[in-house]
């Protein structure tokens, strides 16, 4: 993990406690930001705020991912199977599947990954 990086943004590994707006947002682009909400080596939770007609790219990863729909609707696309999603859903995806999704409603995804996702941990303020 890039610590110089993360204590940029006053959050460690193991905090007890993330105040929101305390925490800077990470401008992904194209509509798609993202702000970490707690973490350690084995589980990380990120909340991502999607524009109308925002994308997140079909990507997969070695972590394994659960997610919430805390609000808007999503056109999710898991390995072969694809979905409408609204608010109280939620979904999973197994390791190294291929995923992505269309934001149909602007909206917030809670994205929970174990483990961490050290990639997001890598950025720039």
């Amino acid at each position: 993990m890039e610590i110089s990086k993360i204590n940029q943004m006053n959050l460690r590994q193991n905090d007890l406690f993330y105040i929101g707006s305390e925490i800077p947002w990470q401008d992904l682009g194209s509509g798609v930001q993202r702000q970490l909400l707690g973490f350690n080596d084995q589980l990380m939770v990120v909340k991502v705020k999607f524009e109308t007609g925002a994308i997140g790219l079909q990507h997969e990863h070695p972590q394994s991912q659960s997610s919430f729909v805390n609000s808007g609707v999503f056109e999710l696309t898991i390995g072969n199977e694809k979905k409408i999603l609204k608010a109280g859903d939620g979904y999973y995806v197994p390791p190294n599947t291929v995923h992505g999704a269309v934001c149909l409603q602007a909206g917030m995804v809670i994205d929970s990954f174990n483990p961490c996702r050290e990639d997001f941990l890598q950025f720039k303020l």
